[in-house]
């Protein structure tokens, strides 16, 4: 509990802990932010780290101080791309063996079935549209790593989905997080943020809940 109390307050107060990580690090926030990118990305084990929050957080952190909001996008994009090629090659040389195991806490089929469900319905922009979906971005490439899709065309999806998930979130930072009302009510705009990126999973399960309980 305490470590999950640990990330829900860094999550809905990133913005502090970031400002602190520049107080304390200087411009090694730069690689602070790739790392935890691509590992949130990256390892399926860490779908829990912030992603749209820490971007938002991230790009307003490059008004007023030495970082540059262009040179951070460039770093975080290639930490996106690279996050879900290394995803993509975990899963398709580990993937099965890795989701056998009906009881994992970790890799859970749940998860694994509702992205497949994805690939099914969207195929190829699966990629791009889980981007803005918590967990599943995670789950997303690996899927397309144990055979849901062919290197180039993933490749090609990867680096489109990495660009408008980092850009949009960071340059929304940048221009907006450092207003009044924004920084007045962080918290609770990091919030919505999350339940708004929920959302198209709440939806989707109860829509099968429901279709389960029709049949």
């Amino acid at each position: 509990m305490d470590q999950l109390a640990l990330i829900v307050d860094f999550v809905l107060h990133v913005n502090v802990h970031l400002q602190s990580l520049m107080n304390n690090y200087g411009l090694w926030v730069y690689a602070i932010l790739f790392l935890i990118i691509f590992c949130e990305t990256g390892l399926v084990v860490t779908p829990f780290l912030p992603g749209d929050s820490l971007l938002f957080a991230a790009g307003a952190l490059t008004v007023g101080t030495a970082l540059d909001v262009h040179t951070l996008a460039i770093l975080l994009v290639t930490a996106a791309v690279l996050g879900n090629l290394t995803n993509y090659t975990i899963g398709h040389f580990f993937g099965e063996r890795l989701y056998r195991n009906p009881d994992s806490k970790i890799f859970r089929r749940d998860h694994l079935a509702k992205t497949q469900n994805f690939f099914a319905k969207h195929g190829g922009k699966t990629v791009i549209i889980t981007r803005f979906l918590p967990i599943l971005r995670t789950v997303a490439p690996f899927v397309a790593g144990m055979g849901a899709m062919h290197y180039k065309r993933f490749m090609v999806f990867n680096f489109v989905g990495g660009l408008l998930w980092v850009t949009s979130f960071l340059y929304a930072g940048h221009f907006f997080g450092n207003m009044p009302a924004v920084k007045q009510n962080f918290s609770i705009l990091m919030i919505g943020i999350i339940v708004i990126s929920l959302l198209p999973m709440l939806i989707g399960t109860v829509r099968h809940r429901m279709k389960r309980a029709q049949a």
